[in-house]
């Protein structure tokens, strides 16, 4: 859903990507009201009549009609997304490893269609609520991808600025954190939920060069608490750091899955400078103990 606008957009098997609006709900119910019926179409409603279960009344329950279809996926569209600061502009991404950009402005073809933004199948997709330019992907070549659009062009061209690899299995939900613009999370078929820093991977690149090492750079926290795939989660926009999760783990513990709701350590994502000022109080104790 748009958080400023009542539009919807959804994507499915059948490789497209709608655009909804709420409004067109409303405007037909206040017609139903008036005993007054539409024929369904572009923006349009129809009314319909469905009996209520266990009586003999009807109900008036509208078919709304699509704002918009748009088509440039070959394969199922698996996640969709509206810019932050756009009503008009969105993206998608799907099975044809493709990240798009749509502007409803200009019509209903792809503006920047990224045709091999991962290696396999794209399964989700977040845009930056802090800064509109950055968008996150996540796939099942196990990697999360992060693209700054100011890069691609509407041939297709452009790569991924930072490739995050820190999971053993599909990455299957990304989402920026709503408190810092750098700080994301992806979740995946290995049971993990992965916190990342940005500033500091970069960090960590500039100071390593092009040497490898053994850690993901980025990566400052692993919640490990799941027991299958973790299918989705969402930080808690009102109380910081804050996440719920839940995990396909029916298998496991006899059906039904599980939910979480957790918040890690602050010292875990506070200043560095900051949290060895508290821990100094607790210099003495410590040495006693040893």
């Amino acid at each position: 859903m748009c958080p400023t606008e009542p539009f919807v957009l959804s994507g499915g098997k059948d490789k497209s990507v709608v655009l909804w609006s709420i409004q067109d709900h409303i405007s037909i119910s206040a017609a139903a009201d008036q005993g007054s019926t539409k024929s369904p179409g572009s923006g349009s409603s129809s009314v319909k009549q469905d009996s209520k279960v266990g009586g003999d009344s009807t109900t008036m329950s509208p078919s709304i009609g699509p704002r918009g279809i748009y088509q440039g996926h070959r394969n199922t569209v698996e996640d969709v997304q509206f810019c932050p600061t756009s009503v008009q502009e969105f993206c998608s991404v799907g099975d044809d490893s493709c990240l798009i950009l749509w502007d409803a402005r200009v019509g209903f073809n792809p503006v920047i269609k990224v045709e091999k933004a991962h290696d396999a199948d794209l399964h989700c997709v977040d845009w930056n609520h802090h800064d509109d330019n950055l968008i996150l992907t996540g796939s099942a070549d196990n990697s999360v991808h992060m693209f700054d659009r100011r890069n691609l062009t509407s041939g297709g061209a452009g790569s991924p600025i930072h490739k995050f690899k820190g999971h053993s299995d599909a990455v299957l939900c990304v989402q920026w954190c709503p408190h810092k613009s750098s700080v994301f999370g992806s979740a995946a078929e290995d049971g993990l939920l992965n916190i990342w820093d940005y500033e500091k991977a970069w960090k960590a690149i500039e100071r390593i060069g092009t040497r490898t090492r053994s850690t993901s750079p980025g990566l400052f926290f692993q919640h490990g608490g799941h027991r299958g795939k973790v299918i989705e989660f969402h930080w808690n926009p009102s109380d910081p750091w804050t996440i719920i999760s839940v995990s396909d783990d029916c298998d496991t513990i006899g059906g039904g899955g599980t939910l979480q709701i957790w918040r890690m350590n602050d010292m875990i994502y506070r200043p560095k400078e900051e949290v060895l000022a508290e821990l100094e109080q607790f210099k003495s104790h410590l040495n006693t103990c040893k």
